[in-house]
């Protein structure tokens, strides 16, 4: 049961990050600075989201 519940948790943050990293890329930010934020959420999958959340590129 452990299982299941890590991989939907797995599931649940890579579909954020897909997320996050579309949204990224339709901002209106530098390219350095996308390029920036879309390896923090590649390598930090859970906290880069975190951060992308808090200080990331709005709009």
């Amino acid at each position: 049961m452990d299982v299941q519940v890590g991989g939907l948790l797995g599931l649940i943050i890579l579909a954020l990050d897909i997320y996050a990293i579309v949204k990224i890329v339709g901002s209106g930010a530098s390219t350095g600075s996308k390029v920036l934020w879309i390896l923090i959420i590649l390598f930090l999958p859970l906290l880069g989201l975190i951060l992308w959340y808090l200080f990331g590129p709005k709009g």
